[in-house]
Formats: structure tokens, sequence, C-alpha cells
């Protein structure tokens, strides 16, 4: 007799396991693909480089080492490790995105990172982390969109 009373215990307890389980995984998802908060005094950062061609060289050279696995050769978050990640790497092409960010957001989110992506500001310098955002700016630029 004992063995059958555990029995219908044992399913409840491993039903509500598995339903804190479920409801755990979605608080997690929602919250890792939340809007990002930057502080206003790192919105209104301004680059301290213009764009050219050896920035932009530069910033390329970075860009394969650290970022093309997840954001892709030509930033449209079709590396080969996106598909591996949740949330997906942003699509760096998406120019009214891209648009509507200051240098100083994207600088930021590049220093900081957010998981899954890894923050740079111990990674990279400073100028190397100016230099991609450069570089995101000329992914979304009209001529290299696809619309």
């Amino acid at each position: 007799m004992p063995n059958t009373q555990r029995s219908p215990r044992t399913r409840q307890l491993l039903l509500v396991f598995i339903l804190v389980l479920l409801v755990a995984a979605i608080v997690y998802a929602v919250s890792e693909n939340r809007p990002w908060k930057i502080p206003e005094e790192a919105k209104l950062r301004k680059s301290p480089l213009q764009t050219s061609p050896a920035a932009l060289a530069a910033a390329r050279t970075v860009y394969r080492d650290k970022c093309v696995q997840c954001h892709g050769e030509t930033g449209k978050g079709d590396g080969p490790d996106a598909a591996s990640y949740y949330p997906r790497p942003a699509s760096l092409t998406d120019t009214r995105h891209i648009n509507s960010v200051t240098d100083g957001e994207i600088f930021y989110q590049i220093s900081e990172g957010r998981k899954p992506m890894p923050a740079f500001k111990k990674r990279l310098t400073e100028e190397q982390r100016w230099q991609l955002v450069l570089l995101v700016r000329a992914f979304a630029a009209p001529e290299s969109s696809s619309h």
C-alpha cells in the first residue's frame, strides 16, 4: 500500500518541478530579450573619430576577429555561430534601427555587451570600439543595405 500512495505523490512533485522549470525558462528567455537600458550620458557620447578608409580597415580587422562569428561577414547577424544563440545576434544592416541610435549607444553596447554578446570594454581599446561604431554605421548605409 505505501508504494501506491507514493506514486501519485511522486507524479505530483515531478509535475510541479517540470512546471517550475518551464516558468523559469520562460522568464529567462523574456528577460534576455529585453530592450537595452543605456544610461543617458552614454547616449550623448560623440565619436571622436571621423569615417575614413584607414579607420574602416582597422575596424574590419577587429570585426573579423571578434564579431564575424555571430554577426556575419556583412553584418546581417548570420555568422556561423548565430543560430546557437538566443537572442540571435542583431543585424547591423537594419538602416532604420541603426539610424535611430546614437554613436554613444552603439559604443555602449559594444563596450558593455549583454548575454549572449560579451563585453569588449577590456578586450578592445577605446579607439577600436569607436572604429567598430563607424563600421556598424557603414553596414547600415543605404548603398550596402538590401532594401
